[in-house]
């Protein structure tokens, strides 16, 4: 799937991304970022992508949906590719 036709729903609000900068467990997110990051948010300029990086963090994404509601999944020791499959799921969830 190319990150280009990564379109998210009205349903959700907010993706925040929690990842540390120099854990191996976080090397996937980082990949993420720098082949996904861009194209994913120029389909969906709207939709506020929010990056924290903390020391020592496991890599998490979550979601927020209509009506405050949220939901997360683990990203430790993936891909940058599972990374943005995990947003595919998450954007899908309702």
């Amino acid at each position: 799937m190319a990150a280009s036709a990564l379109r998210f729903g009205q349903h959700l609000k907010e993706l925040r991304i929690h990842l540390c900068q120099k854990s191996a467990a976080s090397k996937g997110v980082r990949d993420f970022l720098e082949r996904h990051y861009v194209p994913v948010k120029k389909s969906n300029p709207q939709v506020p992508i929010l990056v924290r990086e903390c020391s020592e963090v496991q890599p998490k994404m979550y979601a927020r949906y209509e009506y405050g509601r949220e939901t997360s999944v683990p990203l430790t020791n993936l891909s940058a590719d599972d990374v943005l499959n995990s947003m595919k799921i998450l954007s899908e969830s309702t």
